[in-house]
């Protein structure tokens, strides 16, 4: 976060002054605005230096400040909308396909978008229907669980089966 300039560290000579409560003060001199925030018991807190004259705001100081990080600390964190990866195996188990599943739903509660693939190796590839058979088991024990619905049809890659499910 870069420094915030308040009070006697703001550089220019006029400012334009919003109160505390968001109203437009006007254009004031630098000395005047301070003084208007001090006899408040407020700071001085310059908001953008972009325009001129740079506009400050008349505000509690380690307030602005909480609430500017609690802005950057939203913007840090999109909820949702990314792509995981379930992956599932030519040999997996009835069990494990039920704890994947389990793994997927979690995905998909936080608004993930869930990649399901099978990879086949060696030998596994001649048997495609079997292992197209395995992820559509899959997604009808994950469909059981939650209802999703299809974003990108079950299709046939170089390496195995792969589609994207999202929750309904």
């Amino acid at each position: 976060m870069n420094k915030v300039l308040i009070n006697n560290f703001i550089r220019a000579k006029e400012v334009r002054v919003i109160g505390e409560d968001g109203s437009q003060l006007g254009v004031m001199n630098i000395f005047e605005a301070i003084d208007l925030a001090k006899s408040r018991g407020l700071d001085l807190i310059q908001v953008t230096e972009k325009v001129d004259p740079p506009i400050c705001k008349i505000a509690n100081y380690g307030k602005y400040l909480y609430s500017q990080q609690k802005k950057e600390k939203k913007m840090a964190h999109p909820k949702g909308g990314e792509l995981k990866e379930i992956r599932l195996s030519f040999t997996i188990s009835p069990h494990d396909s039920e704890t994947k599943a389990k793994q997927a739903k979690k995905f998909l509660d936080d608004g993930n978008k869930v990649k399901v693939s099978l990879v086949l190796r060696g030998r596994e590839k001649a048997f495609g229907y079997m292992a197209k058979d395995k992820v559509e088991l899959f997604l009808k024990v994950l469909n059981e669980i939650i209802p999703i619905k299809t974003e990108r049809e079950l299709k046939r890659e170089p390496r195995g089966f792969t589609t994207i499910i999202s929750k309904s």
